[in-house]
């Protein structure tokens, strides 16, 4: 996610980027952090969630200013007010459920973890519909991040099935990542393949394929 914090930076744009989908991604972090300390995962997977969920707001708080014209001190407190609501409610969460849960009152939590697992999978199909309005071409998002973020998911993965009892939930949703992404990267591919003698022609042309396209429509 700072690579993609970064580029968005240096482009000074998030086109591509759906902001939706970057605060969904840091909801869903909310009750999974508190399932992850409530079930006690390892030390690394519980900071995961809290890590992660700063790096989306920082990149959602770039779509306000790049994309939808925020002041930079406008987007900057949104987003820390935003942040430190998250942070409340998690606790609110831990110290609310983490007694019951330990003297048998499981669906509480359990109710957590489904809900952190269809929120991280509703966040992946918006890179879908942004392919979709580009003819299947992947745009904003770079494979250096998809690999990082690929990683971090398959390691937490491992992570999970080297604990005593594997976590059921907490390998849904990283499972669900894993897949998501897979399909991201199968797209561009086919996009590649697909579209190779029009980018061959307007590498010829001296052209960017975008150019080359509009030129030959025009």
């Amino acid at each position: 996610m700072w690579a993609r914090i970064w580029k968005n930076y240096r482009r000074k744009s998030t086109e591509g980027v759906p902001g939706l989908m970057l605060f969904l991604w840091a909801v869903c972090m909310v009750p999974f952090g508190a399932y992850a300390i409530i079930q006690n995962f390892t030390v690394a997977i519980q900071v995961q969630p809290q890590l992660f969920c700063c790096l989306c707001l920082i990149c959602w708080g770039q779509t306000l200013y790049y994309h939808n014209k925020y002041k930079p001190w406008q987007a900057a407190i949104v987003s820390i007010a935003v942040a430190a609501s998250f942070a409340g409610l998690e606790i609110v969460f831990v110290l609310t459920l983490q007694v019951p849960y330990s003297r048998g009152l499981i669906w509480p939590v359990i109710l957590l973890g489904v809900t952190a697992a269809f929120l991280l999978a509703v966040g992946l199909i918006f890179p879908y519909i942004e392919m979709w309005k580009h003819d299947g071409r992947v745009v904003g998002l770079s494979f250096r991040f998809l690999a990082i973020d690929f990683a971090g998911a398959f390691f937490s993965l491992m992570a999970l099935a080297a604990q005593n009892s594997f976590d059921v939930l907490g390998g849904i949703s990283y499972l669900s990542v894993l897949i998501l992404e897979v399909g991201i990267v199968s797209c561009q591919l086919f996009w590649l393949w697909r579209t190779r003698e029009a980018r061959r022609a307007a590498k010829e042309c001296g052209k960017d394929y975008d150019e080359y396209v509009n030129s030959t429509e025009a």
